[in-house]
């Protein structure tokens, strides 16, 4: 219930006190969006000036923006490996920050898709924390009784490393939820998780997932929000319970937990809050038994409100699925966040999909925007005009343009490029709001995986020598990210040349390419497929000779205002004719497809 507070704020009456001040707080620094930008990066020159990368540009102690911006490059990832790998072997020098280094958080990059650590410091957990604490304010001005149950979020830990100077590198949210943020939080009846943190932290894939969704059921009455960080995830979850079910209700019938469990601090956990419960146990068998799961989500989690998921960008293809298991829940879009830093939040939490914007706030970095225009090069060079490029201040960002995101952070980042498009779509109060487009340079993703053009071009050539003891070759191939399997998949359509048609190649060999293309492809993909299970194995399709000449005729004499584009033997992902074309393939090639059996573990992953 919305209480009558002094500080009440524009957007909407707060549930209670402490969201008043999370909303006034929101109000503030977007209002003042200028002077706080202002003072975050006087903040950050301030603090770094003695830092080796800053004195090498002469700023000689300088915080004022005219001065950053005319002595200051703007980079990439790759500019900042020397100083990165010098710090992950040891160096503790105050090579990019004045504050230690803390740990190194993996990201995915931009380009190549190799996992790529970013030095971060301890405080900046703090400022993640602070952005957290906005998300159940905004969302409680339009969800009412969150206080009166718990949230079904699917979270997981991921594998990390140390680097040979002994800092720990991982996955941001991996880093987050093995924090004392995380694992100390206060009691906050807004924020309840039916997940235990044993089960959260628990290393093993099927462990996880296994007591987490044994919990969830448990509790399926009190449910009143499903939520995973990707939408991908959520999708891996019910394809788990469609494969686990009978085991599933088997304990909660017999309130004995699966052999399977074994890692001691999550069995112990579950097992002192596992109880009998034949009537859940016959539910679940009665509705899980069914052919048809369309609406599985409300059926079984009756009082569920929404789904808490990221379907903006490369998440957006699982958006019809989603609505198929949820019987059409609203889907929340909270926040926008990286490795790198954490961005903004959506003020409009129950807007469609399509409509998601996040509004940037001013307080957790210095931003600038680099207008994204046809005519600039993958640099972001103009090199029509010869000039370098002139980065756009938050402020000063214009509705219904594209910008590519550009930081400089507290830990040592200095207009570093994130690689996200967006389009300015508005503003709150002085702050920019911002729809997602893509990630630069990104032809194929299903979870956190990042494949570019290059880089299928790549794996496709290493896997086509296999084709050569057959006497034939790859002449065309264009990609699909198929998402209506769980877990989704690379699909690769191939035209292949074949000049001895009694020495075509068989099934054996193409599956052999399959897994020379997945072995040529990034450590996040390979991760995904092997250890996180949420990567389903890459297929290829063969399809007739003569089958990329004919649709892409027919397609340019039915839209003759598009220009088909190729890059070689790649059809560009950017041609719209080629993007109807890769789905004229799925159906075409249905018969065609090439790749591991279908058998699937009880994980819902393919043998």
């Amino acid at each position: 219930m919305a209480v009558d507070s002094p500080l009440s704020s524009p957007l909407g009456p707060p549930a209670c006190e402490k969201d008043a001040k999370a909303l006034q707080f929101i109000e503030e620094m977007t209002r003042n969006a200028e002077s706080v930008q202002q003072r975050v990066l006087a903040e950050i020159l301030s603090r770094n000036a003695q830092t080796e990368y800053l004195t090498r540009f002469q700023l000689n102690g300088a915080t004022d923006r005219e001065t950053f911006k005319s002595k200051l490059p703007v980079i990439t990832y790759e500019d900042l490996q020397p100083e990165i790998h010098r710090i992950a072997n040891g160096d503790r020098s105050a090579i990019l920050s004045a504050h230690p280094i803390s740990e190194f958080l993996t990201s995915s990059g931009t380009s190549a898709g190799e996992r790529k650590p970013m030095p971060t410091i301890k405080e900046e957990l703090d400022r993640r924390q602070l952005l957290y604490s906005l998300l159940m304010p905004v969302m409680n001005l339009y969800v009412a009784g969150l206080d009166k149950g718990k949230g079904l979020y699917l979270l997981f830990v991921k594998s990390e490393i140390r680097t040979p100077g002994g800092l720990l590198a991982r996955p941001v949210l991996t880093s987050y939820y093995k924090s004392d943020h995380f694992k100390t939080r206060p009691y906050d009846p807004y924020n309840v998780y039916t997940s235990p943190n044993e089960a959260i932290l628990c290393p093993d894939s099927f462990q996880s997932m296994y007591t987490q969704m044994l919990c969830g059921l448990l509790d399926r009455h009190q449910v009143l929000r499903l939520g995973a960080v990707f939408a991908s995830g959520l999708l891996r979850a019910i394809r788990f319970l469609q494969l686990n079910w009978r085991q599933l209700a088997h304990d909660m019938e017999t309130g004995s937990l699966n052999s399977k469990i074994t890692d001691p601090s999550l069995r112990e956990c579950i097992v002192k809050t596992l109880k009998p419960n034949p009537e859940l146990a016959q539910f679940v068998r009665h509705e899980c038994s069914k052919d048809d799961w369309e609406g599985i989500i409300v059926r079984i989690w009756p009082n569920t409100k929404y789904l808490d998921v990221i379907v903006t960008g490369a998440m957006a293809q699982y958006i019809p699925t989603l609505d198929y298991y949820s019987g059409g829940l609203p889907l929340a879009c909270t926040m926008y966040a990286s490795s790198e830093c954490y961005f903004g939040l959506n003020l409009n939490l129950m807007c469609k999909p399509s409509e998601v914007s996040y509004t940037i706030m001013p307080n957790m970095a210095y931003f600038e925007f680099l207008p994204h225009e046809p005519n600039l090069d993958s640099t972001g060079f103009d090199f029509t005009h010869e000039l370098p490029p002139k980065l756009v201040d938050l402020v000063d960002v214009e509705v219904g343009k594209e910008y590519e995101l550009v930081i400089t952070t507290y830990a040592g980042l200095c207009r570093y490029r994130v690689g996200d498009i967006l389009r300015v779509t508005g503003f709150h109060n002085s702050a920019p709001q911002f729809h997602f487009i893509r990630r630069k340079n990104v032809l194929l993703s299903i979870d956190s995986d990042k494949t570019d053009e290059a880089e299928l071009q790549t794996a496709v050539e290493n896997a086509s020598h296999l084709l050569r003891e057959h006497n034939a070759s790859v002449v065309e191939y264009t990609s699909h990210a198929d998402t209506k399997t769980i877990p989704g998949h690379y699909v690769v359509y191939w035209e292949l040349l074949v000049k001895d048609s009694t020495n075509s190649p068989d099934n054996d060999t193409l599956e052999q390419c399959c897994l020379a293309m997945e072995e040529s492809l990034n450590s996040v993909y390979r991760q995904g497929r092997v250890a996180d299970n949420s990567i389903g194995p890459l297929e290829i399709r063969v399809v007739k000779n003569g089958t990329f000449e004919k649709w892409i005729t027919q397609y340019q004499e039915e839209h003759p205002l598009i220009n088909t584009r190729f890059q070689g033997v790649l059809v560009s992902p950017q041609s719209w004719s080629c993007w109807i074309l890769g789905w004229y393939l799925h159906i075409l090639a249905q018969l065609c497809h090439i790749g591991p059996q279908k058998e699937v573990n009880e994980m819902g992953i393919y043998k």
